[in-house]
């Protein structure tokens, strides 16, 4: 499939749009989110508030600068998927793809940290947890042909979205993302079980 050619017109928007999002990042960590201003961030990234505003929402948008396109890449991975490929084998791969670069960041402890030390950013990412969750739910369901409603999609979805939380904890996370998807596409079974038998 031929890649859409990006005018440079949009490169720079991109660009502008990048260079905000760092300055912000960088002056939160910094100072910490309630001692920077719109103002303090449009006077660092060089550019007016009101170029601020033409990109962004408001101040947490810029610390979730990525999340606008997340609903669209979930949608992708499940719509767009090669054919014959299973639903669940085309989220693990995404996920594969997409977390584990932003795992390794070198940021990634101080982003976490600055998220779960401020309230409205905390309830700003569970806001966008939900809209996910929702969104990747009702991509599934539509490949199935249930409604958005169905349950089993729903649950399939928030498993798939917790994976990181999950295994951000754990040594190898590659591993564990594995992990994850084989008791999500095999059932559970008791630690140390092979053949599933016994009790739960």
């Amino acid at each position: 499939m031929t890649e859409p050619v990006v005018s440079r017109r949009e490169r720079k928007k991109a660009a502008t749009r990048q260079a905000i999002a760092d300055a912000a990042l960088r002056l939160f960590l910094e100072r910490g989110y309630d001692r920077v201003s719109i103002k303090d961030i449009a006077e660092t990234a060089d550019v007016s508030t009101a170029t601020v505003f033409k990109h962004f929402t408001g101040k947490e948008a810029l610390v979730f600068d990525q999340e606008e396109s997340t609903d669209a890449r979930l949608t992708a991975a499940v719509r767009e998927r090669p054919e014959g490929q299973s639903v669940l084998d085309a989220l693990r791969e995404h996920v594969l793809a997409t977390w584990l670069p932003i795992a390794e960041h070198p940021q990634r402890v101080e982003f976490t940290d600055l998220v779960n030390s401020t309230p409205v950013l905390r309830a700003y990412a569970e806001r966008m947890w939900t809209r996910h969750a929702d969104t990747l739910s009702a991509a599934i369901a539509d490949e199935y042909g249930v409604d958005h409603d169905n349950l089993a999609c729903a649950t399939l979805a928030r498993f798939v979205l917790e994976i990181p939380g999950l295994a951000q904890r754990q040594k190898d996370r590659g591993a564990a993302v594995e992990e994850v998807f084989g008791i999500l596409g095999n059932g559970w079974r008791p630690p140390g079980r092979q053949d599933g038998s016994g009790g739960a």
